[in-house]
Parts: structure tokens; sequence; C-alpha cells
């Protein structure tokens, strides 16, 4: 399933996803993205149009051609860009518009909600260089394999356990970069519950009197797995009352992880201290889910969930070419970023319905 064919043999069946030509000229004249019929006719062409130059693989130019071929408008090449310039936000608003439609029902069993975070260059020959890029935030949702929330952010806009907005009931789960007690406690307080992975140093552990534990000194003393009652401070809010689950690797698995901490020391300009290799032995998590309901295995098993939403950044990037955006604008950038966004919840039912994406299925 390519881009190409949603604009066109599919193309009546995405205006309809899309809530109909009624839905799609409100919106657009909300969103001030199309105010008067002049050389486009309505917001459904204009739509066809910006996806056409951000999906289609062609330049200004090219783009300009094909709609003057397929009789959708005469416009020139200026004329494009400016509109692309005016479509961010309603292209956000349709991005919204089809996560909603997507939201499991009550009755399904606990929703399941991965968290994670990939960097799209920004424009301009020194982006790379500069670290300017844009941020796409996203909840992979389980079990409907579909992503269920997407924020995009310039490099200022940090991973934060809470940004994704919280659906009561469910378990959130996400790698050490969301490792944040106050942001933890955010989640915890609207009705969900967390899997963390967790390094050695962390976070400030705290045993049940709030004295500090010495977390290096318990793992050299443990077996091969630890699952117990753990507090974190939590700047402002005292501490919050978790639980540590920690299993040793294997001694293959854990020499990788010592060369995987070596090596990125070596990339940051530091030596990883002797405890610091002593706890790569170790894979630690902290999870809000209670003992009596969730075993150790649970745990584990609903963290290595995780790689569905590293397969569905490669899902993303891959199926409908997600990269730099052209251009040295952020102005046209960020409707760029949001058509790709906006493609990619048009194209998951399709894809999934036809196994039309064999890296995909590979994959999994």
């Amino acid at each position: 399933m390519k881009a190409d064919s949603l604009l066109n043999k599919d193309w009546t069946n995405v205006v309809s996803q899309l809530g109909g030509i009624a839905w799609l000229n409100t919106t657009a004249r909300a969103t001030k993205a199309f105010l008067r019929p002049r050389e486009i006719r309505c917001a459904v062409d204009l739509l066809r149009l910006i996806l056409a130059y951000c999906l289609g693989g062609r330049g200004l130019r090219a783009t300009a051609a094909w709609a003057a071929a397929v009789d959708l408008t005469d416009v020139s090449n200026p004329a494009i860009l400016y509109r692309l310039r005016q479509c961010g936000d309603w292209l956000t608003l349709l991005i919204g518009q089809l996560l909603a439609t997507a939201v499991p029902q009550p009755g399904k069993g606990r929703l399941i909600r991965l968290v994670d975070a990939t960097c799209v260059l920004k424009p301009g020959p020194e982006a790379r260089q500069n670290n300017r890029l844009w941020r796409v935030h996203a909840a992979f949702d389980l079990p409907t394999e579909r992503f269920g929330c997407f924020e995009l952010t310039d490099e200022h806009g940090g991973e934060q356990l809470d940004r994704i907005p919280v659906v009561k009931g469910e378990i959130r789960i996400g790698d050490r970069a969301y490792l944040q007690p106050a942001r933890i406690a955010n989640v915890l307080n609207r009705g969900a519950d967390i899997i963390i992975r967790a390094g050695w140093r962390g976070a400030r552990w705290l045993d049940a009197l709030r004295k500090p534990i010495d977390l290096h000194k318990e793992l050299r003393q443990a077996g091969e797995q630890i699952d117990r009652p753990i507090w974190i401070a939590c700047k402002g809010r005292g501490s919050l009352a978790l639980r540590l689950i920690a299993v040793r690797r294997s001694a293959s698995a854990a020499e990788a992880a010592r060369r995987a901490t070596r090596r990125q020391g070596r990339k940051s300009g530091y030596t990883p201290s002797r405890k610091t290799l002593d706890a790569a032995e170790w894979f630690i998590l902290v999870t809000s889910l209670p003992a009596n309901k969730y075993s150790t295995e649970d745990v584990l098993a609903l963290y290595r969930l995780r790689w569905r939403i590293e397969l569905a950044f490669k899902r993303l990037k891959s199926l409908i070419e997600l990269k730099k955006p052209p251009g040295i604008d952020e102005r046209s950038a960020r409707p760029w970023v949001m058509a790709h966004l906006l493609l990619i919840l048009l194209l998951e039912p399709l894809v999934d319905a036809l196994e039309d994406s064999p890296r995909w299925a590979d994959a999994a």
C-alpha cells in the first residue's frame, strides 16, 4: 500500500475516514488552512494537493504539474508552499481525530501503552551538528497494535512520562529515560500503572523507613532475582511506593551489557565505574503493579512488549519514508512532518488487512 494509492484510487475512502467533505471544509476553515475558494476549489482538494507534495516524493514544480494534469488545480510553486505553511494546525487536528476513533473500548482488558520518541532532523545543513530536530513523542497501544497518540516538539521538548494523556486503568511502559519520579507520580495519580526500566543510580532509592538504600550492595548480595517493595524520593512529594524487580543476566548477556557501557563511556568521554560495570549484570525495573496480581514473570513479560514500539517506529520511517523535511523554513517543515504522521494512521489498517508490508511481517 503506497501513498499514491491513497491519493488516487483510494482517495474517496480517505476523505470518508477523515470525516467527509463537509467536516474537512469546516475544520479547514476553523484552523484557517482554507478560507475561500480561489484557484483551489475546496478543502478536500487542498488536502489532496498538500499530501501529494509531502508524501509523493515530488518537488513543488512536479506537484504543480501533477495537480494540473489530474485537473485538481492550476497553481504556482510558491502558492503550494504558502498553502502548506497554513496547514500545520489542520493536519494536527485531523491526526487527533483519527487517533480518537482508535481508542480501545472498555471491556477488552487493560490498555498497555508503550511510550517513546523518535527524531527527525530539522531543515538546514547544520541541523545534525547543532542537534536541531523535530521530536515525535508517541504512544503505541496494545492489543490494538496502533499508534494511540502523537505529539510533535522541537529539540527542547524532552521525553516525559506524562506528556501523553493518561487513560485511566492503562499500564504505561517506558525505558530508563522515563524514570522521572514527579512524572511517575502524575501518571499514578491519574489512575494508571507503570513499568519503567531503571539504572542502579537512576533514582534515590529508599527503604520502608525512608532511609537511603545502597542498591549496588543489594545487587551484590542477591542471588538471581530481586522482587521487593521500594520507595523513590520525589522532590516536593515525599516518596513514591513502588516495586523493584531485578533479574541477573546470563554471563554472555552481562558481558555484552558491560561492552555497551564501556562503549557509551568512550563516546561520552568518561570511564564507567566498577560499580556501574557490576550493575550491568542486572536487568532492573520498577513498577506500581501489585505483586499479588502480577508476578515477577508477568512484569518482565509486559516489559518485553516494549520492542513493539521500536518496531512501529521502524515501520513508520520505512513505510512512509519519514525523514528530513525539504527546505529550510520551519513553517513548512512542521506540516510536512504532520502529513507523514497522518499518512501512517491512514495506512495502518490497510497494511494489516492486506499484509502488504513484508518488512513488518518479517520483523514481527
